[in-house]
């Protein structure tokens, strides 16, 4: 196919696209992106968009890094794949001994997948084996937060927090329980109490895992899975104490901790993995994403010593696995990506230009329907609201006409690629590639106020 024409064509005749109404497109254009380069991407026509979603919260590196393509390449020719499954390769073990030796506290295991859900699916996978091995086989519950997004796998979709995502799918894997999040800027609304410090909702918050353990059972309980900045509902930060309280309440319950961080992991906060942010350690990490900056598929789960060692004597197996969890191409690239971090500091660029960033877009907060401005690192939301002193939010069908009917486009047409999302209160999401920086955040907050000050004029 040589032109944007037969590409079209094609798209529109074959190709079936993740999340997606097609029928948005009947008679329209299917965006078609055809390159990158640094913080930008361009599309088939030639025009140039700033990537302020790093494509999915991928890209940490940026676009078009000639170390990570030439780093494939290398590695496709010397060995281009073998399995996991018994056997071994270099790179694959060279690169579990680097994530261990960046993950905190003692978690040295690290088991791989070709992404995020497949993850997730593995960790919980893990809990409900280890807990019968360790004899306690009741234990396979898994809590979760409400609005929480942990992937489309069964067994993700099912501790997903997301009730309209999950409905198409019922039943579903049974034994996940919501509870709720970490969203202080609506603390009044979710706990019924007024006035509550960051620190005392942050308490409450957490103690509302601890009832819910109670109410199911300790003995049911496996883990808890939480993302150390929640996604879904736009960019959740824990209040101050709430991961440590968390963490003394799995530990007084033999309930694992899980830390989602498939988006938080591999510098988007600022650290190698978002728990090291705010100061927890978990027992298992699940990540994705940034590992390789999306130049290959990779995710892995990183687990404790004690998870893996009723299965290090003996005949036990983990029966889980995948065909293409830690392909040797995508190892190399990964091993790649992450000597370009050291290289270049990107966690200290990411740390550096943090508060910029956050300053940069509270700018915004002068627009009547921008309520909060929250986020960390280079993982922002920006909730927008039909009252800011009410915090009135919009009815679910001004909600679909302002993001889906306007808002999407009309910032992508501006030279903006970013979410407007709408899986909670309508949010903007940001979060750029982590080689961005203050003239890149300008950009994003004058693309993102000339569009949101038409989109109030609209309303």
């Amino acid at each position: 196919m040589t032109n944007a024409e037969d590409l079209q064509k094609a798209a529109q005749d074959h190709l079936w696209m993740h999340f997606t109404r097609h029928g948005s497109y009947a008679g329209g254009e299917v965006p078609m992106i055809v390159r990158g380069e640094g913080a930008y991407i361009y599309d088939v026509h030639g025009k140039r968009y700033l990537d302020g979603l790093a494509g999915l919260f991928v890209v940490q590196a940026g676009h078009g890094r000639s170390e990570l393509a030439e780093a494939a390449a290398k590695q496709a020719q010397e060995l281009a794949f073998f399995p996991l499954w018994s056997y071994a390769h270099p790179k694959a073990v060279e690169l579990a001994a680097r994530l261990a030796e960046a993950a905190p506290g003692d978690l040295n295991r690290v088991f791989f997948t070709t992404g995020g859900g497949e993850a997730v699916e593995t960790a919980w996978k893990l809990a409900k084996q280890y807990f019968k091995l360790v004899g306690k086989p009741l234990k396979h519950k898994v809590i979760s937060r409400q609005i929480a997004y942990h992937g489309t796998p069964h067994g993700a979709l099912s501790i997903t927090g997301i009730p309209p995502f999950k409905q198409a799918f019922e039943p579903l894997v049974p034994g996940s329980v919501r509870v709720p999040n970490t969203n202080y800027y609506r603390a009044e609304e979710i706990s019924g109490f007024p006035g509550l410090t960051p620190e005392q909702y942050g308490r409450w918050a957490a103690d509302r895992v601890a009832a819910a353990i109670e109410m199911e059972g300790p003995d049911t309980v496996a883990a808890v899975f939480v993302e150390p900045v929640q996604n879904a509902g736009g960019c959740f930060p824990p209040p101050p104490g709430y991961f440590q309280r968390l963490r003394e309440i799995c530990d007084r319950y033999d309930v694992l901790l899980v830390s989602d961080e498939v988006i938080c992991a591999y510098g988007r906060l600022g650290t190698m993995f978002g728990g090291q942010k705010f100061g927890y350690v978990p027992d298992i990490i699940t990540s994705a994403k940034g590992l390789t900056s999306g130049y290959s598929p990779l995710g892995a789960m990183i687990c404790s010593d004690r998870l893996f060692e009723p299965f290090a004597t003996g005949t036990e197996m983990f029966g889980h696995g995948f065909t293409f969890g830690g392909h040797p191409v995508s190892s190399a690239v990964a091993l790649a990506n992450l000597d370009l971090f050291e290289r270049e500091d990107l966690l200290g660029h990411v740390t550096r230009n943090e508060s910029i960033f956050r300053s940069t877009l509270e700018r915004l907060l002068d627009l009547p329907i921008v309520g909060d401005v929250r986020g960390s690192g280079y993982f922002w939301g920006i909730e927008l609201v039909k009252d800011k002193n009410t915090k009135e939010t919009f009815s679910a069908d001004e909600s679909e006409r302002l993001l889906r009917g306007f808002l999407s486009k009309a910032l992508f047409e501006a030279g903006l690629y970013c979410r407007a999302d709408d899986r909670g209160d309508p949010v903007i999401q940001l979060a750029p590639p982590l080689i961005a920086g203050p003239k890149e955040f300008d950009e994003i907050e004058s693309i993102l106020r000339s569009v949101l000050t038409e989109a109030w004029a609209r309303l």
